[in-house]
Protein backbone atom coordinates (compact mmCIF):
# COMPACT_ATOMS: atom_id res chain seq x y z
CA UNK A 1 0.00 0.00 0.00
CA UNK A 2 1.55 3.48 -0.46
CA UNK A 3 1.83 6.64 1.31
CA UNK A 4 -0.56 9.06 1.29
CA UNK A 5 0.82 12.67 -0.67
CA UNK A 6 2.53 15.03 1.76
CA UNK A 7 -0.11 18.32 2.21
CA UNK A 8 1.12 20.91 0.37
CA UNK A 9 2.82 23.32 2.35
CA UNK A 10 1.99 27.48 2.16
CA UNK A 11 3.90 30.15 2.30
CA UNK A 12 3.38 32.69 4.95
CA UNK A 13 1.23 35.95 4.11
CA UNK A 14 1.17 39.40 5.11
CA UNK A 15 -2.25 40.93 7.05
CA UNK A 16 -1.52 43.94 4.69
CA UNK A 17 -2.00 41.98 1.55
CA UNK A 18 -5.21 40.61 2.27
CA UNK A 19 -8.05 42.66 1.12
CA UNK A 20 -10.49 44.36 4.17
CA UNK A 21 -13.62 42.91 3.53
CA UNK A 22 -16.71 44.74 4.71
CA UNK A 23 -20.06 42.98 6.56
CA UNK A 24 -22.97 45.55 7.45
CA UNK A 25 -26.92 44.90 7.92
CA UNK A 26 -28.71 47.96 8.88
CA UNK A 27 -27.31 50.63 11.10
CA UNK A 28 -27.01 48.53 13.96
CA UNK A 29 -24.20 45.65 12.95
CA UNK A 30 -20.91 46.30 10.89
CA UNK A 31 -17.55 44.25 10.75
CA UNK A 32 -14.71 44.91 9.26
CA UNK A 33 -12.16 41.70 8.55
CA UNK A 34 -9.49 39.93 6.79
CA UNK A 35 -9.61 36.24 6.59
CA UNK A 36 -6.32 35.21 7.11
CA UNK A 37 -6.35 31.76 6.58
CA UNK A 38 -9.31 31.47 3.77
CA UNK A 39 -6.04 34.11 1.87
CA UNK A 40 -3.84 31.40 2.03
CA UNK A 41 -5.86 28.08 2.17
CA UNK A 42 -9.43 29.24 0.70
CA UNK A 43 -12.35 28.15 2.64
CA UNK A 44 -11.02 24.51 3.45
CA UNK A 45 -10.20 24.46 6.34
CA UNK A 46 -10.64 22.94 10.22
CA UNK A 47 -9.18 26.56 12.19
CA UNK A 48 -9.54 29.94 11.28
CA UNK A 49 -7.52 33.44 11.68
CA UNK A 50 -9.61 36.78 11.37
CA UNK A 51 -8.41 40.15 11.99
CA UNK A 52 -11.25 42.06 12.58
CA UNK A 53 -12.50 46.08 13.23
CA UNK A 54 -15.52 46.97 14.67
CA UNK A 55 -16.40 50.43 13.95
CA UNK A 56 -17.74 53.17 16.63
CA UNK A 57 -21.00 52.20 17.20
CA UNK A 58 -21.37 49.16 15.63
CA UNK A 59 -22.21 45.40 16.70
CA UNK A 60 -20.06 42.74 15.45
CA UNK A 61 -23.24 40.59 15.29
CA UNK A 62 -26.36 38.54 16.48
CA UNK A 63 -26.22 37.51 20.36
CA UNK A 64 -24.97 33.95 19.48
CA UNK A 65 -23.56 30.70 20.67
CA UNK A 66 -21.66 27.46 18.98
CA UNK A 67 -22.82 24.38 19.93
CA UNK A 68 -19.84 22.56 18.59
CA UNK A 69 -17.25 24.96 17.24
CA UNK A 70 -14.89 26.86 19.96
CA UNK A 71 -14.18 30.30 19.09
CA UNK A 72 -11.42 33.01 21.13
CA UNK A 73 -10.69 36.48 20.61
CA UNK A 74 -7.81 38.78 21.26
CA UNK A 75 -8.15 42.51 21.60
CA UNK A 76 -5.17 44.20 19.66
CA UNK A 77 -6.35 48.10 19.89
CA UNK A 78 -9.44 50.17 21.19
CA UNK A 79 -11.80 48.97 23.13
CA UNK A 80 -15.67 46.75 23.09
CA UNK A 81 -18.28 45.87 25.35
CA UNK A 82 -18.43 41.80 25.35
CA UNK A 83 -21.82 41.30 25.94
CA UNK A 84 -21.94 37.43 27.16
CA UNK A 85 -25.27 36.38 28.26
CA UNK A 86 -26.40 39.48 30.37
CA UNK A 87 -23.24 40.57 31.15
CA UNK A 88 -21.41 43.66 29.72
CA UNK A 89 -17.90 42.89 29.61
CA UNK A 90 -15.14 45.91 28.87
CA UNK A 91 -12.81 44.47 26.58
CA UNK A 92 -9.27 46.35 25.79
CA UNK A 93 -6.00 45.97 24.25
CA UNK A 94 -4.38 42.41 25.57
CA UNK A 95 -7.56 41.12 26.85
CA UNK A 96 -8.16 37.50 25.68
CA UNK A 97 -11.78 35.45 25.88
CA UNK A 98 -12.31 32.25 24.99
CA UNK A 99 -16.33 31.22 23.57
CA UNK A 100 -16.17 27.11 24.44
CA UNK A 101 -18.27 25.08 22.69
CA UNK A 102 -21.73 24.20 23.92
CA UNK A 103 -22.12 26.48 26.53
CA UNK A 104 -25.31 28.05 26.06
CA UNK A 105 -24.57 31.45 26.70
CA UNK A 106 -24.51 33.86 23.93
CA UNK A 107 -21.86 36.41 23.39
CA UNK A 108 -21.23 39.24 20.61
CA UNK A 109 -19.53 42.72 20.60
CA UNK A 110 -20.53 46.35 20.69
CA UNK A 111 -18.18 48.87 19.85
CA UNK A 112 -19.65 51.85 22.44
CA UNK A 113 -16.42 53.86 21.52
CA UNK A 114 -16.02 56.48 19.43
CA UNK A 115 -12.62 54.69 18.04
CA UNK A 116 -12.48 51.38 15.82
CA UNK A 117 -11.72 48.20 17.89
CA UNK A 118 -9.29 45.65 16.10
CA UNK A 119 -9.30 42.10 17.48
CA UNK A 120 -7.64 38.54 16.27
CA UNK A 121 -10.98 35.79 16.32
CA UNK A 122 -9.64 31.97 15.69
CA UNK A 123 -12.63 29.81 15.34
CA UNK A 124 -13.45 26.37 14.21
CA UNK A 125 -15.21 25.58 11.58
CA UNK A 126 -17.29 22.26 11.08
CA UNK A 127 -19.80 21.56 8.65
CA UNK A 128 -21.74 20.47 10.98
CA UNK A 129 -22.53 23.34 13.59
CA UNK A 130 -25.72 24.39 15.12
CA UNK A 131 -25.59 27.66 16.76
CA UNK A 132 -28.62 29.34 18.82
CA UNK A 133 -29.59 33.15 18.69
CA UNK A 134 -31.14 33.88 22.06
CA UNK A 135 -32.50 37.25 21.48
CA UNK A 136 -34.27 36.26 18.35
CA UNK A 137 -35.26 32.41 19.18
CA UNK A 138 -33.65 31.22 16.42
CA UNK A 139 -31.04 28.12 15.96
CA UNK A 140 -29.03 27.90 12.69
CA UNK A 141 -28.28 24.12 11.46
CA UNK A 142 -25.29 25.07 9.07
CA UNK A 143 -25.46 21.56 7.06
CA UNK A 144 -28.89 22.13 5.90
CA UNK A 145 -28.05 25.76 5.55
CA UNK A 146 -31.47 25.90 7.33
CA UNK A 147 -32.45 28.59 10.36
CA UNK A 148 -35.85 27.70 12.50
CA UNK A 149 -37.72 29.42 14.81
CA UNK A 150 -37.17 27.54 18.30
CA UNK A 151 -41.17 28.43 19.02
CA UNK A 152 -41.91 25.75 16.64
CA UNK A 153 -40.61 22.92 18.73
CA UNK A 154 -42.32 19.51 18.53
CA UNK A 155 -42.28 16.40 20.82
CA UNK A 156 -40.25 13.45 19.52
CA UNK A 157 -43.39 11.73 17.76
CA UNK A 158 -44.89 15.22 16.29
CA UNK A 159 -46.17 14.02 13.13
CA UNK A 160 -45.66 10.98 12.74
CA UNK A 161 -48.45 7.88 11.57
CA UNK A 162 -47.98 5.45 14.92
CA UNK A 163 -50.78 3.53 13.88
Amino acid sequence: MSKPPEPQAYLPISSSDVALEKFEKGNRFAIHYKHLTSAIVGDDYHVGVALEELPAGKQSNQLHYHMLEEEHMFVLEGACTLRLGDERILMQAGDYMVFPAGRKVGHCLINETNDICRYLVIGEQNPNEVSVYPDSNKVQVRWLDERYDRQAQLAYWDGESID
